[in-house]
C-alpha cells in the first residue's frame, strides 16, 4: 500500500464520474453546475461518492473489486437509497479506475457511517450549491 500522504493525494486529485452522457465529472474543491442540476432534479441537497473498492487502500483484484460492487449495488438498492453508478478515476492512468457509485440524498454522517462500513480511507461529500470535498475517515 503506498504511503497514506500518497493516498490521500491521489484521491484529491482524482476524478469522480458519475456513468450518464454525458459523463459527470466530479473534482475535489470544485463546484459543479451538473451536479447541482443533478441534485435539484433528484430534489437532494446533499450527496456522496463512495466506492468498495481497495478497503483501506489495500490493493485488490479487478473480480474482487466487481463482486463487493455488485453486493453495494444491491444492498442500496434493497434499501431503496438512490444512487448513480460511476468510477473513480486516475487523471494520469497510473491506477485501475474504481467501481463507485454517487448516493443521492445522503447526509454528511450517514456518509461517514457508509464509508466507515465500507473500510475506506475517504469519501467524497457534496451539498447543493458547494465544492465536493474530501472527507477523511479517521479512526
Amino acid at each position: 500500500m503506498p504511503p497514506r500522504s500518497e493516498l490521500i493525494a491521489a484521491y484529491n486529485a482524482a476524478l469522480y464520474v458519475v456513468f450518464r452522457e454525458p459523463e459527470l465529472v466530479i473534482k475535489i474543491g470544485e463546484p459543479n453546475a451538473d451536479l447541482d442540476a443533478l441534485l435539484e432534479a433528484d430534489g437532494a441537497a446533499s450527496a456522496a461518492y463512495v466506492t468498495v473498492a481497495n478497503p483501506q487502500g489495500e490493493r485488490r483484484s479487478d473480480a474482487e473489486n466487481a463482486v463487493a460492487f455488485d453486493f453495494l449495488k444491491n444492498v442500496l438498492k434493497e434499501k431503496k437509497i438512490r444512487f448513480r453508478a460511476g468510477e473513480g478515476r486516475d487523471p494520469e492512468d497510473l491506477w485501475t479506475p474504481e467501481p463507485s457509485v454517487l448516493v443521492v440524498g445522503i447526509g454528511r454522517a450517514d456518509t461517514e457511517a457508509l464509508g466507515r462500513r465500507l473500510e475506506q480511507i475517504a469519501i467524497v461529500f457534496v451539498e447543493k450549491g458547494g465544492a465536493p470535498e474530501l472527507v477523511l475517515l479517521d479512526d
